[in-house]
Protein backbone atom coordinates (compact mmCIF):
# COMPACT_ATOMS: atom_id res chain seq x y z
CA UNK A 1 0.00 0.00 0.00
CA UNK A 2 1.28 3.47 -0.92
CA UNK A 3 1.00 5.89 2.03
CA UNK A 4 -1.02 9.05 1.46
CA UNK A 5 1.25 12.03 2.14
CA UNK A 6 -1.54 14.22 3.53
CA UNK A 7 -3.03 11.61 5.83
CA UNK A 8 -2.58 11.75 9.61
CA UNK A 9 -3.32 8.67 11.74
CA UNK A 10 -4.02 8.79 15.48
CA UNK A 11 -2.88 5.59 17.23
CA UNK A 12 -2.50 4.38 20.79
CA UNK A 13 -3.77 1.88 23.29
CA UNK A 14 -7.43 1.91 24.40
CA UNK A 15 -8.90 4.73 26.44
CA UNK A 16 -6.09 7.29 26.13
CA UNK A 17 -8.40 9.81 24.40
CA UNK A 18 -7.74 9.15 20.71
CA UNK A 19 -11.34 9.71 19.63
CA UNK A 20 -11.69 12.86 21.71
CA UNK A 21 -8.50 14.23 20.12
CA UNK A 22 -9.80 13.19 16.69
CA UNK A 23 -13.05 15.13 17.21
CA UNK A 24 -11.16 18.20 18.40
CA UNK A 25 -8.75 18.24 15.45
CA UNK A 26 -11.63 17.58 13.02
CA UNK A 27 -13.62 20.39 14.74
CA UNK A 28 -16.76 18.23 14.92
CA UNK A 29 -18.03 15.16 16.74
CA UNK A 30 -17.50 12.19 14.44
CA UNK A 31 -15.87 9.42 16.46
CA UNK A 32 -17.90 8.07 19.36
CA UNK A 33 -16.37 9.05 22.70
CA UNK A 34 -17.02 6.70 25.60
CA UNK A 35 -15.16 5.49 28.68
CA UNK A 36 -15.63 1.89 27.54
CA UNK A 37 -12.38 0.61 25.98
CA UNK A 38 -12.68 -0.49 22.36
CA UNK A 39 -15.63 1.67 21.31
CA UNK A 40 -13.82 2.65 18.09
CA UNK A 41 -13.36 -0.48 16.00
CA UNK A 42 -12.94 0.63 12.40
CA UNK A 43 -10.66 3.35 11.07
CA UNK A 44 -12.79 6.51 11.06
CA UNK A 45 -11.74 9.47 8.97
CA UNK A 46 -12.53 13.13 8.43
CA UNK A 47 -11.29 15.90 6.15
CA UNK A 48 -9.62 18.69 8.14
CA UNK A 49 -10.60 21.67 6.00
CA UNK A 50 -8.22 24.24 7.46
CA UNK A 51 -5.25 21.88 7.03
CA UNK A 52 -6.13 20.12 3.80
CA UNK A 53 -5.46 16.64 5.14
CA UNK A 54 -7.31 13.44 6.04
CA UNK A 55 -7.40 12.50 9.71
CA UNK A 56 -7.76 8.83 10.75
CA UNK A 57 -8.99 7.62 14.14
CA UNK A 58 -8.06 3.99 14.72
CA UNK A 59 -9.44 1.18 16.82
CA UNK A 60 -7.64 0.60 20.11
CA UNK A 61 -4.76 -1.89 20.29
CA UNK A 62 -4.98 -4.76 22.77
CA UNK A 63 -8.71 -4.53 23.40
CA UNK A 64 -10.05 -6.71 26.19
CA UNK A 65 -13.39 -7.20 27.88
CA UNK A 66 -16.55 -9.16 27.33
CA UNK A 67 -17.90 -6.54 24.93
CA UNK A 68 -15.16 -7.19 22.38
CA UNK A 69 -14.65 -10.77 21.14
CA UNK A 70 -11.10 -11.94 20.51
CA UNK A 71 -11.52 -11.96 16.75
CA UNK A 72 -12.64 -8.31 16.73
CA UNK A 73 -9.68 -7.46 18.98
CA UNK A 74 -7.34 -8.97 16.41
CA UNK A 75 -9.15 -7.21 13.57
CA UNK A 76 -8.89 -3.86 15.37
CA UNK A 77 -5.11 -4.29 15.63
CA UNK A 78 -5.03 -4.88 11.88
CA UNK A 79 -6.88 -1.60 11.39
CA UNK A 80 -4.14 0.22 13.30
CA UNK A 81 -1.52 -1.47 11.13
CA UNK A 82 -3.47 -0.30 8.09
CA UNK A 83 -3.49 3.28 9.39
CA UNK A 84 0.26 3.14 10.06
CA UNK A 85 0.87 1.99 6.49
CA UNK A 86 -1.53 4.51 4.96
CA UNK A 87 -0.48 7.63 6.87
CA UNK A 88 2.23 10.15 6.14
CA UNK A 89 2.24 11.44 9.74
CA UNK A 90 1.33 9.50 12.87
CA UNK A 91 0.07 10.97 16.14
CA UNK A 92 0.90 8.55 18.96
CA UNK A 93 -1.28 9.20 22.02
CA UNK A 94 -0.36 8.14 25.57
CA UNK A 95 -1.90 8.96 28.96
CA UNK A 96 0.09 11.71 30.69
CA UNK A 97 -1.17 10.67 34.13
CA UNK A 98 -0.69 6.92 33.85
CA UNK A 99 2.72 7.18 32.22
CA UNK A 100 4.23 4.71 29.76
CA UNK A 101 2.80 1.21 29.96
CA UNK A 102 4.13 -2.03 28.48
CA UNK A 103 1.54 -1.75 25.72
CA UNK A 104 2.70 1.81 24.93
CA UNK A 105 6.26 0.48 24.55
CA UNK A 106 5.00 -2.26 22.24
CA UNK A 107 3.21 0.29 20.06
CA UNK A 108 6.28 2.54 20.06
CA UNK A 109 8.38 -0.34 18.80
CA UNK A 110 5.96 -0.88 15.89
CA UNK A 111 6.03 2.83 15.08
CA UNK A 112 9.83 3.06 15.13
CA UNK A 113 9.99 0.21 12.63
CA UNK A 114 7.59 2.06 10.33
CA UNK A 115 10.17 4.84 9.76
CA UNK A 116 7.28 7.31 9.67
CA UNK A 117 7.11 10.78 11.18
CA UNK A 118 5.66 10.32 14.69
CA UNK A 119 4.35 13.09 16.94
CA UNK A 120 4.06 11.96 20.56
CA UNK A 121 1.07 13.38 22.45
CA UNK A 122 0.78 13.08 26.23
CA UNK A 123 -2.99 13.51 26.59
CA UNK A 124 -4.99 14.28 29.75
CA UNK A 125 -2.32 16.75 30.85
CA UNK A 126 -4.96 19.04 32.32
CA UNK A 127 -4.42 18.64 36.06
CA UNK A 128 -1.15 20.49 36.54
CA UNK A 129 2.40 19.21 36.29
CA UNK A 130 2.18 17.42 39.63
CA UNK A 131 -0.36 15.02 38.09
CA UNK A 132 1.85 14.12 35.11
CA UNK A 133 3.79 10.88 35.36
CA UNK A 134 7.59 10.64 35.03
CA UNK A 135 8.54 12.82 32.07
CA UNK A 136 11.76 10.88 31.48
CA UNK A 137 9.74 7.77 30.56
CA UNK A 138 8.13 9.69 27.67
CA UNK A 139 11.53 10.45 26.14
CA UNK A 140 12.52 6.78 26.34
CA UNK A 141 9.93 6.02 23.67
CA UNK A 142 12.28 7.63 21.14
CA UNK A 143 10.07 10.35 19.65
CA UNK A 144 11.54 13.41 21.36
CA UNK A 145 9.65 15.89 23.50
CA UNK A 146 5.91 15.09 23.74
CA UNK A 147 3.11 17.56 23.14
CA UNK A 148 1.30 17.98 26.47
CA UNK A 149 -2.34 18.29 25.65
CA UNK A 150 -5.88 18.07 27.01
CA UNK A 151 -8.19 16.78 24.26
CA UNK A 152 -11.14 17.37 26.58
CA UNK A 153 -10.43 21.04 27.24
CA UNK A 154 -8.33 21.98 24.19
CA UNK A 155 -5.15 22.97 26.03
CA UNK A 156 -2.13 22.49 23.75
CA UNK A 157 -4.27 21.89 20.66
CA UNK A 158 -2.86 24.83 18.65
CA UNK A 159 0.74 23.65 19.09
CA UNK A 160 -0.14 20.16 17.84
CA UNK A 161 -2.02 21.55 14.83
CA UNK A 162 0.98 23.69 13.87
CA UNK A 163 3.32 20.70 14.20
CA UNK A 164 1.10 18.54 11.97
CA UNK A 165 0.94 21.21 9.26
CA UNK A 166 4.71 21.74 9.46
CA UNK A 167 5.29 18.03 8.81
CA UNK A 168 2.74 17.83 5.99
CA UNK A 169 3.99 20.87 4.09
CA UNK A 170 1.95 23.07 1.72
CA UNK A 171 -1.42 21.83 0.51
CA UNK A 172 -1.61 20.63 -3.14
CA UNK A 173 -4.43 21.63 -5.49
CA UNK A 174 -7.40 19.28 -5.95
CA UNK A 175 -7.38 17.07 -9.04
CA UNK A 176 -10.33 16.91 -11.43
CA UNK A 177 -11.18 13.43 -10.09
CA UNK A 178 -11.33 14.78 -6.52
CA UNK A 179 -13.75 17.50 -7.61
CA UNK A 180 -16.02 14.93 -9.26
CA UNK A 181 -16.19 12.42 -6.39
CA UNK A 182 -19.65 11.05 -5.80
CA UNK A 183 -20.42 10.40 -2.15
CA UNK A 184 -22.23 7.07 -1.66
CA UNK A 185 -23.50 5.60 1.58
CA UNK A 186 -24.42 2.03 2.57
CA UNK A 187 -27.15 1.84 5.21
CA UNK A 188 -29.23 -0.99 6.58
CA UNK A 189 -29.85 -3.28 9.52
CA UNK A 190 -26.89 -4.91 11.29
CA UNK A 191 -25.30 -7.85 9.47
CA UNK A 192 -26.82 -7.37 6.00
CA UNK A 193 -23.34 -7.12 4.45
CA UNK A 194 -22.62 -3.37 4.27
CA UNK A 195 -18.95 -3.69 5.21
CA UNK A 196 -18.52 -6.68 2.89
CA UNK A 197 -19.85 -4.58 0.01
CA UNK A 198 -17.47 -1.78 0.97
CA UNK A 199 -14.49 -4.14 1.02
CA UNK A 200 -15.52 -5.49 -2.39
CA UNK A 201 -15.43 -1.95 -3.80
CA UNK A 202 -12.14 -1.13 -2.09
CA UNK A 203 -10.61 -4.49 -3.06
CA UNK A 204 -9.18 -4.85 0.45
CA UNK A 205 -10.10 -5.93 3.99
CA UNK A 206 -10.14 -2.28 4.99
CA UNK A 207 -13.29 -2.68 7.10
CA UNK A 208 -13.92 -5.24 9.82
CA UNK A 209 -16.28 -7.98 8.65
CA UNK A 210 -17.88 -10.27 11.22
CA UNK A 211 -21.10 -12.26 11.40
CA UNK A 212 -21.65 -10.74 14.84
CA UNK A 213 -24.11 -7.83 14.49
CA UNK A 214 -22.78 -4.46 15.64
CA UNK A 215 -19.16 -4.92 14.56
CA UNK A 216 -19.15 -1.57 12.76
CA UNK A 217 -20.01 1.28 15.14
CA UNK A 218 -18.77 4.46 13.44
CA UNK A 219 -19.43 5.81 9.97
CA UNK A 220 -16.26 5.36 7.90
CA UNK A 221 -15.40 7.55 4.87
CA UNK A 222 -12.91 6.52 2.20
CA UNK A 223 -12.06 7.82 -1.27
CA UNK A 224 -11.64 5.29 -4.07
CA UNK A 225 -11.68 5.26 -7.85
CA UNK A 226 -13.48 2.40 -9.58
CA UNK A 227 -12.31 1.50 -13.09
CA UNK A 228 -15.26 0.66 -15.34
CA UNK A 229 -15.28 -2.13 -17.90
CA UNK A 230 -14.48 0.49 -20.54
CA UNK A 231 -11.41 1.52 -18.55
CA UNK A 232 -12.86 4.85 -17.39
CA UNK A 233 -12.24 6.09 -13.82
CA UNK A 234 -15.31 6.56 -11.61
CA UNK A 235 -14.34 8.61 -8.52
CA UNK A 236 -16.32 7.89 -5.34
CA UNK A 237 -16.31 8.71 -1.65
CA UNK A 238 -17.60 5.71 0.28
CA UNK A 239 -19.39 5.97 3.63
CA UNK A 240 -19.79 2.64 5.45
CA UNK A 241 -22.10 2.94 8.45
CA UNK A 242 -23.02 1.00 11.53
CA UNK A 243 -26.14 -1.13 11.24
CA UNK A 244 -29.12 0.99 12.26
CA UNK A 245 -30.97 -0.67 15.11
CA UNK A 246 -34.49 0.23 16.14
CA UNK A 247 -34.46 3.03 18.69
CA UNK A 248 -36.29 0.79 21.18
CA UNK A 249 -33.52 -1.86 20.94
CA UNK A 250 -30.55 0.39 21.74
CA UNK A 251 -28.89 -1.18 24.79
CA UNK A 252 -26.18 1.41 25.45
CA UNK A 253 -25.12 4.98 24.82
CA UNK A 254 -22.54 3.64 22.36
CA UNK A 255 -25.30 2.11 20.20
CA UNK A 256 -27.32 5.31 20.52
CA UNK A 257 -24.47 7.44 19.14
CA UNK A 258 -23.74 4.82 16.46
CA UNK A 259 -27.31 5.26 15.26
CA UNK A 260 -26.89 9.04 15.18
CA UNK A 261 -23.67 8.72 13.14
CA UNK A 262 -25.44 6.52 10.60
CA UNK A 263 -28.32 8.97 10.26
CA UNK A 264 -25.81 11.82 9.81
CA UNK A 265 -24.09 9.78 7.09
CA UNK A 266 -27.38 9.61 5.18
CA UNK A 267 -27.58 13.41 5.16
CA UNK A 268 -23.98 13.82 3.96
CA UNK A 269 -24.20 11.33 1.05
CA UNK A 270 -25.13 12.19 -2.54
CA UNK A 271 -26.71 8.78 -3.17
CA UNK A 272 -27.80 6.25 -0.53
CA UNK A 273 -27.63 2.48 -1.01
CA UNK A 274 -30.31 0.80 1.10
CA UNK A 275 -28.99 -2.74 1.76
CA UNK A 276 -31.41 -5.65 2.29
CA UNK A 277 -30.76 -9.34 2.94
CA UNK A 278 -31.85 -11.57 0.03
CA UNK A 279 -32.83 -14.38 2.42
CA UNK A 280 -34.81 -12.26 4.87
CA UNK A 281 -36.79 -9.80 2.75
CA UNK A 282 -38.05 -6.48 4.08
CA UNK A 283 -38.46 -6.20 7.85
CA UNK A 284 -40.15 -3.49 9.86
CA UNK A 285 -36.73 -2.07 10.68
CA UNK A 286 -35.90 -1.91 6.96
CA UNK A 287 -39.07 0.13 6.47
CA UNK A 288 -37.99 2.49 9.22
CA UNK A 289 -34.52 2.97 7.71
CA UNK A 290 -35.97 3.60 4.24
CA UNK A 291 -38.24 6.17 5.86
CA UNK A 292 -35.20 7.99 7.29
CA UNK A 293 -33.66 8.16 3.80
CA UNK A 294 -36.86 9.58 2.31
CA UNK A 295 -37.18 12.01 5.22
CA UNK A 296 -33.66 13.26 4.43
CA UNK A 297 -34.77 13.75 0.77
CA UNK A 298 -31.90 11.61 -0.48
CA UNK A 299 -31.92 9.57 -3.71
CA UNK A 300 -32.05 5.86 -2.99
CA UNK A 301 -30.85 2.67 -4.69
CA UNK A 302 -32.19 -0.53 -3.12
CA UNK A 303 -29.45 -3.18 -2.95
CA UNK A 304 -30.43 -6.81 -2.34
CA UNK A 305 -27.21 -8.40 -1.04
CA UNK A 306 -26.27 -12.10 -0.61
CA UNK A 307 -27.76 -13.03 -3.97
CA UNK A 308 -25.06 -15.71 -4.20
CA UNK A 309 -27.15 -17.70 -1.69
CA UNK A 310 -30.09 -17.57 -4.10
CA UNK A 311 -27.86 -18.72 -6.98
CA UNK A 312 -26.64 -21.58 -4.82
CA UNK A 313 -30.17 -22.61 -3.82
CA UNK A 314 -31.32 -22.84 -7.44
CA UNK A 315 -28.14 -24.69 -8.46
CA UNK A 316 -28.81 -27.70 -6.30
CA UNK A 317 -28.49 -26.32 -2.79
CA UNK A 318 -31.23 -26.31 -0.18
CA UNK A 319 -32.88 -23.22 1.23
CA UNK A 320 -36.36 -23.00 2.68
CA UNK A 321 -36.72 -19.38 1.55
CA UNK A 322 -36.79 -20.31 -2.15
CA UNK A 323 -38.26 -23.84 -2.19
CA UNK A 324 -41.72 -22.61 -3.26
CA UNK A 325 -40.38 -21.11 -6.50
CA UNK A 326 -39.56 -22.95 -9.72
CA UNK A 327 -36.89 -20.57 -11.03
CA UNK A 328 -34.58 -17.85 -9.80
CA UNK A 329 -36.39 -15.32 -11.98
CA UNK A 330 -39.73 -16.22 -10.37
CA UNK A 331 -38.22 -15.75 -6.91
CA UNK A 332 -36.70 -12.39 -7.89
CA UNK A 333 -39.98 -11.09 -9.27
CA UNK A 334 -41.83 -12.20 -6.12
CA UNK A 335 -39.14 -10.61 -3.92
CA UNK A 336 -39.31 -7.28 -5.76
CA UNK A 337 -43.12 -7.17 -5.69
CA UNK A 338 -43.25 -7.96 -1.95
CA UNK A 339 -40.51 -5.44 -1.29
CA UNK A 340 -42.28 -2.52 -2.96
CA UNK A 341 -45.51 -3.39 -1.17
CA UNK A 342 -43.65 -2.56 2.05
CA UNK A 343 -41.43 0.20 0.63
CA UNK A 344 -44.27 1.85 -1.28
CA UNK A 345 -42.93 5.29 -0.30
CA UNK A 346 -39.77 4.90 -2.45
CA UNK A 347 -41.26 5.46 -5.93
CA UNK A 348 -39.13 4.28 -8.83
CA UNK A 349 -36.09 3.39 -6.72
CA UNK A 350 -33.61 1.30 -8.78
CA UNK A 351 -33.23 -2.26 -7.46
CA UNK A 352 -29.92 -4.15 -7.66
CA UNK A 353 -29.54 -7.87 -6.86
CA UNK A 354 -25.87 -8.18 -5.88
CA UNK A 355 -23.36 -10.34 -4.04
CA UNK A 356 -20.52 -8.87 -2.02
CA UNK A 357 -18.96 -12.34 -1.95
CA UNK A 358 -18.79 -12.93 -5.71
CA UNK A 359 -18.98 -9.37 -7.04
CA UNK A 360 -22.22 -10.10 -8.91
CA UNK A 361 -23.69 -6.84 -10.39
CA UNK A 362 -21.37 -4.59 -8.36
CA UNK A 363 -20.39 -2.57 -11.45
CA UNK A 364 -24.06 -2.13 -12.38
CA UNK A 365 -24.80 -0.98 -8.84
CA UNK A 366 -22.21 1.82 -9.10
CA UNK A 367 -23.40 2.69 -12.59
CA UNK A 368 -26.94 3.16 -11.27
CA UNK A 369 -25.65 5.56 -8.60
CA UNK A 370 -23.87 7.65 -11.23
CA UNK A 371 -27.00 7.74 -13.40
CA UNK A 372 -29.13 8.70 -10.40
CA UNK A 373 -26.68 11.48 -9.49
CA UNK A 374 -26.95 12.97 -13.00
CA UNK A 375 -30.74 12.76 -12.71
CA UNK A 376 -30.62 15.06 -9.68
CA UNK A 377 -29.79 18.04 -11.92
CA UNK A 378 -32.97 17.68 -14.00
CA UNK A 379 -34.89 20.93 -14.45
CA UNK A 380 -38.55 20.54 -15.33
CA UNK A 381 -40.14 23.28 -17.48
CA UNK A 382 -42.98 24.92 -15.57
CA UNK A 383 -45.49 24.38 -18.39
CA UNK A 384 -44.74 20.63 -18.55
CA UNK A 385 -44.91 20.34 -14.76
CA UNK A 386 -48.35 21.95 -14.60
CA UNK A 387 -49.62 19.88 -17.52
CA UNK A 388 -48.48 16.69 -15.76
CA UNK A 389 -50.20 17.68 -12.51
CA UNK A 390 -53.44 18.42 -14.37
CA UNK A 391 -53.33 14.96 -16.02
CA UNK A 392 -52.66 13.27 -12.65
CA UNK A 393 -55.57 15.14 -11.02
CA UNK A 394 -57.93 14.25 -13.88
CA UNK A 395 -56.88 10.58 -13.77
CA UNK A 396 -57.37 10.34 -9.99
CA UNK A 397 -59.10 13.33 -8.35
CA UNK A 398 -57.97 14.12 -4.80
CA UNK A 399 -60.23 12.97 -1.96
CA UNK A 400 -62.35 15.40 -0.01
CA UNK A 401 -60.85 16.29 3.37
CA UNK A 402 -62.45 18.57 5.96
CA UNK A 403 -65.28 19.02 3.42
CA UNK A 404 -62.72 20.49 1.01
CA UNK A 405 -61.19 18.89 -2.08
CA UNK A 406 -57.48 19.63 -2.50
CA UNK A 407 -56.82 21.78 -5.52
CA UNK A 408 -53.55 22.90 -7.16
CA UNK A 409 -53.69 26.22 -9.03
CA UNK A 410 -50.07 26.44 -10.12
CA UNK A 411 -46.79 24.56 -9.63
CA UNK A 412 -43.14 25.39 -10.19
CA UNK A 413 -39.82 23.68 -9.45
CA UNK A 414 -37.74 25.68 -6.99
CA UNK A 415 -34.60 23.55 -6.58
CA UNK A 416 -32.69 20.39 -7.41
CA UNK A 417 -30.66 18.19 -5.02
CA UNK A 418 -33.25 17.60 -3.61
CA UNK A 419 -36.18 18.26 -5.92
CA UNK A 420 -38.55 20.81 -4.42
CA UNK A 421 -41.83 21.83 -6.01
CA UNK A 422 -43.85 24.81 -4.85
CA UNK A 423 -47.57 24.10 -5.12
CA UNK A 424 -50.02 27.00 -4.91
CA UNK A 425 -53.22 25.41 -3.66
CA UNK A 426 -56.54 26.15 -2.01
CA UNK A 427 -55.66 24.77 1.45
CA UNK A 428 -52.48 23.01 2.63
CA UNK A 429 -54.10 20.70 5.19
CA UNK A 430 -56.44 19.11 2.64
CA UNK A 431 -53.54 17.28 0.93
CA UNK A 432 -53.57 13.75 2.34
CA UNK A 433 -50.39 11.68 2.69
CA UNK A 434 -51.65 9.04 0.27
CA UNK A 435 -52.41 11.65 -2.40
CA UNK A 436 -49.05 13.30 -1.84
CA UNK A 437 -47.39 9.93 -2.56
CA UNK A 438 -49.58 9.55 -5.64
CA UNK A 439 -48.44 12.93 -7.00
CA UNK A 440 -44.81 12.16 -6.21
CA UNK A 441 -44.90 8.75 -7.89
CA UNK A 442 -46.65 10.23 -10.92
CA UNK A 443 -44.07 12.99 -11.37
CA UNK A 444 -41.19 10.57 -10.84
CA UNK A 445 -42.52 8.37 -13.64
CA UNK A 446 -43.46 11.26 -15.92
CA UNK A 447 -40.01 12.90 -15.82
CA UNK A 448 -37.78 9.80 -15.36
CA UNK A 449 -36.72 10.73 -11.84
CA UNK A 450 -36.45 7.12 -10.59
CA UNK A 451 -35.03 7.02 -7.07
CA UNK A 452 -35.26 10.79 -6.54
CA UNK A 453 -37.63 11.92 -3.78
CA UNK A 454 -39.69 15.06 -4.36
CA UNK A 455 -40.61 17.53 -1.64
CA UNK A 456 -43.72 19.67 -2.00
CA UNK A 457 -43.87 23.15 -0.48
CA UNK A 458 -47.54 24.05 -0.19
CA UNK A 459 -48.73 27.64 -0.44
CA UNK A 460 -52.40 27.92 0.50
CA UNK A 461 -54.71 30.80 -0.24
CA UNK A 462 -54.42 33.60 2.26
CA UNK A 463 -57.26 33.39 4.78
CA UNK A 464 -59.69 36.24 5.01
CA UNK A 465 -61.48 37.20 8.15
CA UNK A 466 -65.16 36.34 8.42
CA UNK A 467 -66.01 40.01 8.04
CA UNK A 468 -63.97 40.40 4.84
CA UNK A 469 -65.44 37.27 3.26
CA UNK A 470 -69.02 38.26 4.01
CA UNK A 471 -68.38 41.79 2.86
CA UNK A 472 -66.80 40.54 -0.38
CA UNK A 473 -69.91 38.49 -1.08
CA UNK A 474 -72.24 41.38 -0.41
CA UNK A 475 -73.55 39.78 2.75
CA UNK A 476 -72.86 42.49 5.31
CA UNK A 477 -76.32 41.94 6.77
CA UNK A 478 -75.22 38.45 7.88
CA UNK A 479 -72.10 39.68 9.69
CA UNK A 480 -73.75 40.40 13.02
CA UNK A 481 -75.61 37.08 12.90
CA UNK A 482 -72.36 35.18 12.17
CA UNK A 483 -70.48 36.91 14.97
CA UNK A 484 -73.29 36.21 17.43
CA UNK A 485 -73.29 32.52 16.46
CA UNK A 486 -69.51 32.27 16.95
CA UNK A 487 -68.86 31.00 13.42
CA UNK A 488 -65.50 29.20 13.00
CA UNK A 489 -63.49 30.91 10.25
CA UNK A 490 -62.30 27.55 8.92
CA UNK A 491 -65.85 26.77 7.79
CA UNK A 492 -65.68 29.65 5.35
CA UNK A 493 -63.65 28.60 2.34
CA UNK A 494 -63.87 29.35 -1.35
Amino acid sequence: MIPAPRTVAIVGRPNVGKSRLFNRLARKRISIVHDMPGVTRDVVNAEVKDGGYTLLDTGGIGLTGSDTPARITKASELQVSFAIEAAGVIVFVIDAREGVTALDERIAQLLRRSKKTVLLVANKADSGEEKISEVSSFFRLGFGKPFYLSAEHGNGEAELRDAILAELGPMPELTELDKERLSICFVGRPNVGKSSLSNRLLKSDRLIVSDQPGTTRDAVELDFTYISREGKPWPFRLIDTAGIRAATKLSSSVEYFSRLRSLEAIHSADVVFMVLDAMEGVTQQDQSIAGEIVKAAKPIVIVINKWDLVHKAFSGGENSAVEKFATEREFREHFEKAMFEKLFFTPGAPVMFVSALTGHEITRMLKSARALNRRLDTKIPTAKLNAAIIRLAERTPPPSTYNIRFRIYYATQTSTRPFRMKLFCNQERSLTESYRRYLEAGLVKEFDLDGCPIHFDLIGKKKQSVADRLAAKGQRQNLARAEAAGVDEDTFDD
